[in-house]
């Protein structure tokens, strides 16, 4: 810091670099050419000051250019600068030399003690040597004056001489203060729209994340069941094809149906995929391209910033909704997939305790789920176990229980391969709704699969969804408000003083 008081190297962006104190050549040039200036004017004032002092005219003329000279210094010492003016006054030399060093001291970031203490100094020498003079020259004419006459015609020179560098400096220095904290108020929210642009693409992109796996979740969850009862009916087709012609039709429509329906689930699931990827990349690009821009420097829209880091936030909850409406199965539906393994072969029991109701979608699906893939598990690794299938509605709860006894001896391994992603997926679904998950085999040598999911209705889910929105849609308001204030133009004026 100079001083002259703002961080000069600051206000001086995209200007050339001047030499030594200064931040810029056309404050250079200005210095210089105020020096020459005063230097001229003192040199002139030195002849009298000769005259008066009895000393030659030359040491006049040199101490004036001296003198005058010095003022090219008052950026770097300003306080030297009004020590020399406030020193030389009573040779009645240094007029621009004391106006414009007063004017440097009270615009710089000194204490204000010290322009105070100075120009009060600088003002009684000047009021003095204007008394004294005024005195000298009415008594060497003969004219009279009056007791007052003198003081006050010194006063009004003394206050004509001080006063108006002094509150120019003081206009400048308070001018000055309020860019400078303008500008630092726009870097400050530049950087904090910067920072909520990259936490919105890093929402974005754990929303992918999670997309990812529940495509992954919903792909082996359609595929594996309806391929698997495929290979089971496959299996019974060619092993009953030319004993029993019936029973191989009856299983070749079963086949044909599995088929279907799989068809039929993954273009509603794909459907669905297409929508929410239209939408999350615009917003992901959007807040992409803005985080971008700003770690390159370029300059970035303040509300443009906000708008996209809103926009990423909404498209990163939106899989959310959209997963709701896939329309995918629900508890209804458990008895014609139960029926569907009871016509692969395997003997399964259903039993429903309490009394059913209505769940949020994402509750039955889960539900539905666990007993797809665990029944699919008892296709693939149990052949010919008995199963049982047990669903208890309770008051808080769902919970869903699916054992299966040893695997008959005689029963034919269809060789079903197996990814072991199952229980995993199961896992994941209940705990994302913060429910429990249990599986492990049985002293009977079987397995068994169990779990509890909360009941969270519809109100409940659209509640808490609607916090989080509104959470985050605060958060991303509260920004695009604190930098509606600072308008781009007063942004740009403020880096350009």
């Amino acid at each position: 810091m100079s001083a002259t008081g703002a961080v000069e190297a600051a206000g001086a962006r995209g200007a050339p670099a001047g030499p030594w104190w200064w931040a810029r050549r056309r404050s250079m040039v200005l210095d210089v050419t105020l020096g020459v200036a005063s230097a001229v004017e003192c040199a002139v004032e030195g002849v009298g000051f000769a005259h008066d002092a009895r000393i030659p005219v030359g040491l006049g003329i040199a101490l004036g250019l001296l003198v005058g000279a010095t003022l090219v210094l008052r950026r770097r010492w300003a306080i030297a600068v009004v020590l020399i003016s406030i020193a030389v006054t009573p040779a009645e030399m240094g007029l621009l030399l004391s106006v414009v060093g007063l004017y440097t001291l009270t615009a710089s970031e000194v204490p204000r003690r010290i322009p105070a203490v100075l120009a009060g100094m600088s003002g009684a020498g000047t009021f003095l040597v204007t008394l004294i003079r005024f005195r000298q020259d009415h008594h060497q004419s003969g004219w009279g004056t009056s007791l007052w006459e003198a003081p006050l015609f010194s006063l009004v020179i003394t206050l004509a001489l001080i006063a108006p560098p002094v509150l120019f400096g003081l206009y400048v220095r308070a001018r000055r203060r309020l860019v400078e904290s303008l500008r630092e108020r726009a870097d400050g929210l530049e950087r904090e729209l910067s920072l909520l642009a990259e936490r919105a693409e890093e929402r974005a992109e754990w929303a992918r994340n999670e997309e990812r796996t529940r495509i992954a979740r919903e792909m082996h969850d359609v595929v594996a069941h309806r391929v698997s009862l495929m290979v089971v009916h496959a299996a019974a087709l060619q092993a009953v094809a030319l004993k029993d012609p019936e029973k191989a039709s009856k299983n070749a429509a079963l086949v044909g149906d599995m088929g279907r329906q799989a068809l039929t689930e993954l273009r509603q699931m794909l459907g669905v995929l297409r929508s929410e990827d239209g939408k999350r990349g615009v917003a992901s690009s959007a807040a992409s391209s803005a985080a971008a821009a700003a770690a390159e420097g370029t300059p970035v829209p303040l509300a443009a910033v906000a708008v996209a880091a809103t926009a990423a936030a909404q498209a990163a909850g939106a899989a959310a909704r959209d997963e709701e409406v896939l329309g995918g199965p629900c508890l209804a539906e458990l008895e014609a997939l139960v029926g569907q393994s009871r016509a692969a072969g395997m003997v399964v029991e259903l039993s429903v305790e309490g009394e059913a109701r209505r769940y949020a979608p994402r509750v039955e699906q889960t539900a539905y789920r666990v007993v797809q893939e665990a029944l699919t598990n008892v296709h693939k690794h149990a052949p010919g176990a008995s199963t049982r299938v047990r669903v208890a509605h309770r008051t808080a709860e769902i919970a869903v229980l699916v054992e299966n006894g040893p695997s008959e001896r005689g029963a034919a391994d269809v060789g079903l391969p197996s990814g072991g992603n199952g229980l995993i997926g199961m896992r994941e679904r209940v705990s994302t709704l913060g429910g429990g998950f249990v599986s492990g085999a049985t002293e009977a040598g079987g397995f068994r699969v169990s779990a509890v999911i909360p009941d969270r209705t519809d109100r409940t889910e659209r509640t808490e969804r609607t916090d989080r929105t509104d959470g985050t849609d605060r958060t991303d308001r509260t920004a695009v408000e604190r930098a509606e204030p600072v308008r781009s133009e007063d942004v740009q004026r403020a880096k350009s003083a």
